[in-house]
């Protein structure tokens, strides 16, 4: 059976549906400008899924929010790994539900890759905390990241974050950037003429991720206030704004790996 296509033109739940409907036995073999990811069927049932270092469910919720790349179905390619135990239809669900909560959870938490801090309100306040609530306040140190909590307390970056929302709106915890995460000193050292093409640079490394989303309008919005700021002498820290507006608008759209992804670009950008 040849299947396959465009992220863009037909999301991933809806690729899966119309397979597992014909009770097929193969992978999904899906390829990013910067990842890959595999999800197998067995008979129709997703049995197993990979996407980078993540496999099972989460893994199937992680590919599940790509807005841009290619799918292949492989049929007839099966695996002894067993790593999912729910139907399609609820796994579907659950994803769906997941990508429509990042949504909101992206509004207070940018991205996974910052690092939670306690604020002055956290040593006077008297509030109760659930346990999953008092796991992640006993594990942050003002040193690990959300990614980085999330590997030692063995869950995902997607549930500290769920955990996490609330102690931020509540003014307890609040989110700082990691030191050589953004290139500050690079851009510090730039003048106007290079700081404009980084700021170029910057515009077209998000917009060729988002591809066709509509959140475009959001970038070219963003670039047009950075090119104001710069002209009105603010050219290394509204370069820096830029970044951040633009990392954000990256990881609502498309979830907290592809805002990392959107990083990684700028630095290497900038470094060359």
């Amino acid at each position: 059976m040849a299947f396959q296509g465009s992220l863009k033109e037909l999301p991933l739940p809806d690729i899966i549906q119309l397979v597992s409907v014909s009770g097929k036995t193969g992978v999904f073999v899906l390829q990013s400008p910067t990842q890959r990811g595999e999800i197998y069927l067995r008979d129709g049932e997703i049995v197993h899924a990979v996407a980078g270092s993540t496999t099972g469910e989460n893994a199937v919720y992680e590919l599940a929010i790509w807005q841009e790349g290619e799918f292949e179905f492989k049929a007839a390619v099966d695996t002894e790994e067993r790593t999912i135990k729910k139907s399609n239809t609820n796994l579907l669900m659950e994803a769906a539900r997941r990508i429509d909560e990042w949504q909101v959870l992206s509004k207070r938490i940018p991205s996974t890759r910052l690092i939670p801090i306690f604020t002055n309100q956290s040593s006077s306040a008297s509030i109760s905390f659930t346990p999953q609530e008092w796991q992640v306040i006993c594990k942050i140190d003002e040193r690990r990241s959300i990614d980085e909590l999330a590997t030692v307390l063995g869950g995902s970056a997607f549930d500290v974050c769920k955990l996490l929302y609330g102690l931020v709106t509540a003014g307890l915890v609040e989110l700082k950037e990691p030191l050589g995460q953004i290139p500050a000193e690079r851009l510090k050292r730039m003048s106007p003429t290079e700081l404009a093409l980084a700021a170029k640079g910057i515009h077209d490394q998000a917009k060729a991720l988002l591809g066709e989303s509509d959140r475009l309008a959001e970038l070219e919005a963003t670039t047009r206030r950075t090119q104001s700021e710069m002209e009105s002498g603010r050219g290394f820290d509204a370069v820096l704004d830029m970044i951040r507006s633009m990392e954000q608008v990256v990881s609502s759209a498309l979830g907290p790996n592809l805002s990392r992804v959107f990083l990684e670009r700028i630095n290497q950008q900038l470094s060359s």
